[in-house]
C-alpha cells in the first residue's frame, strides 16, 4: 500500500524511503523495493548485462552507451562500471545515461551500496562525485573511460529530449503494476527512436503489457528465464525499419 501519492512529490525531489532489512530501500510512494530482494547485484549481472550480451559486445567498439530508466540506488551503474573496468580495453569510453525523476541523496545511495563489498571501489567513487542537490543533468566524468549522465526528470522528456545513439537499454522502472508510466507505449517507442540499428533492451518485467508495448514500439522480443526462480523476463533486439 502506498503512504505517499507518487505525483504529489516534486520533481527532481527523493521520494520519501523506508530502510528493510538494514540496508535494503523500500519506497513508500510506489509500495515495491528498489531492487530484488535475493540480490540485487546479481540480478543486474543476469537481466541487464547478460540480457544485452555483455560485456561481450564491448568489444572492439571504441564507445558504447547505454539508457536505462529508473537510476535508483545506482546499482546497476556501479556493477556495470565494475565490469566494463574488467574488460574495457585501452581507448575505449562507455557513456552511461540514466533518467531518473525522484534523485537519491548520496547518503542514501551509500547506503543501499554498502551491503555489496564487491563495489566499495565504484560506490565510494560514486557517492564522493555525487551533488548534495541532484538536478537537471548530472555529468560525471567517473575516470578517463567512464561517464554517468543522471537526467533528472520524467523518463519521457527525459529521453524525447536525448541524442540518439544508444546501444542498449535497462528498463528498471518500479513494477508495471506500481509504476504504468515508466512502461508506456509512448515511453517504448521513444526508447527505440534513440536506439541504434541492432541496439538491444533488457528488462525484468515480463507483463504481458509491457511486451505488447515493446513489439509496438518496434523490437523483437524474446523471453528469457528470470532470476532467482522468476519464470520469465524480457530481452530484444530494435528491428531494422524496412
Amino acid at each position: 500500500m502506498r503512504d505517499v501519492n507518487p505525483d504529489q512529490i516534486g520533481a527532481g525531489a527523493p521520494q520519501p524511503l523506508e530502510w528493510r532489512d538494514g540496508d535494503m530501500p523500500y519506497s513508500t510512494a510506489f509500495g515495491d523495493h528498489f531492487y530484488c530482494q535475493t540480490d540485487g547485484r546479481l540480478e543486474c549481472g543476469h537481466v541487464f548485462l547478460a540480457g544485452n550480451g555483455l560485456p561481450e559486445r564491448w568489444n572492439g567498439r571504441r564507445a558504447f552507451v547505454i539508457g536505462e530508466l529508473g537510476f535508483g540506488t545506482g546499482l546497476n551503474f556501479a556493477e556495470t562500471w565494475r565490469q566494463w573496468k574488467l574488460h574495457r580495453e585501452h581507448g575505449q569510453h562507455l557513456h552511461f545515461i540514466s533518467f531518473e525523476l525522484h534523485p537519491m541523496r548520496g547518503e542514501e545511495i551509500g547506503r543501499a551500496l554498502s551491503h555489496w563489498p564487491e563495489i566499495n571501489a565504484e560506490r565510494e567513487a560514486l557517492t564522493a562525485a555525487w551533488p548534495q542537490t541532484p538536478a537537471g543533468t548530472v555529468s560525471l566524468d567517473l575516470d578517463a573511460q567512464t561517464r554517468l549522465s543522471v537526467v533528472c526528470s520524467a523518463a519521457l522528456d527525459g529521453v524525447a529530449a536525448a541524442k540518439p545513439g544508444f546501444d542498449a537499454w535497462y528498463l528498471d522502472g518500479f513494477a508495471p503494476s506500481r509504476n504504468g508510466d515508466m512502461w508506456s507505449e509512448e515511453l517504448m517507442r521513444a526508447v527505440n527512436e534513440k536506439t541504434v540499428a541492432g541496439g538491444t533492451f533488457a528488462t525484468y518485467a515480463a507483463a504481458g503489457f509491457v511486451r505488447r508495448n515493446l513489439i509496438a514500439a518496434g523490437f523483437a522480443v524474446e523471453r528469457r528465464t528470470g532470476f532467482a526462480g522468476k519464470r520469465e523476463m524480457l530481452c530484444g533486439t530494435k528491428v531494422p525499419a524496412r
